[in-house]
C-alpha cells in the first residue's frame, strides 16, 4: 500500500522552532554557533526553537539568509527550504512510530476543530440565554 509524501515542514506538521532547528541541522550548525551569527544569546535561538518566542522580522530575515531558505519556508513551509527526512531508508519500527505519530496529530486536529464548534456551538446559546 503506497503512502502518501508527509509534508515533513508544512504547517500541519511543523511549528517555525521546528523549522530553525530543522534549518540549523541541515546547515550543520550548533545553537551557540547560529545564535552567534545572528547576534543573540543561545537561550533566545533555544526558546525559538522551543516555539516559547518568536524572532522579530530583521533576525527572521538574518536567518534565512544563514541558513540558506526563504523566510516564507521558515514561517509556513512552503517554498525553498530543507530536505524531509528520508523516510523510505529508515528501520521498519521507525517508519511505523512516524505514521503513528501522523495519525495522531489528525486525530488532534479534528478533535481540535469539533471542539471549536462545540465552543462556539456554547456561546451562541448562552448569548441568546442573556439576551
Amino acid at each position: 500500500m503506497a503512502e502518501t509524501e508527509t509534508d515533513w515542514y508544512g504547517p500541519d506538521m511543523a511549528t517555525l522552532g521546528d523549522r530553525i532547528a530543522a534549518a540549523r541541522d541541515a546547515a550543520q550548525m550548533t545553537q551557540a554557533q547560529l545564535a552567534r551569527r545572528l547576534g543573540v544569546k543561545k537561550t533566545t535561538l533555544a526558546s525559538w526553537e522551543q516555539d516559547l518566542s518568536e524572532p522579530r522580522a530583521n533576525r527572521m530575515s538574518m536567518m534565512a539568509g544563514v541558513l540558506n531558505v526563504s523566510i516564507m519556508w521558515l514561517m509556513t513551509g512552503e517554498g525553498e527550504g530543507t530536505s524531509a527526512p528520508d523516510e523510505e531508508n529508515a528501520p521498519q519500527n521507525l517508519r511505523d512510530l512516524l505514521r503513528e505519530l501522523r495519525h495522531l496529530r489528525s486525530d488532534l486536529r479534528e478533535q481540535s476543530d469539533r471542539a471549536g464548534r462545540l465552543e462556539k456551538r456554547l456561546k451562541t446559546i448562552i448569548e441568546e440565554m442573556n439576551a
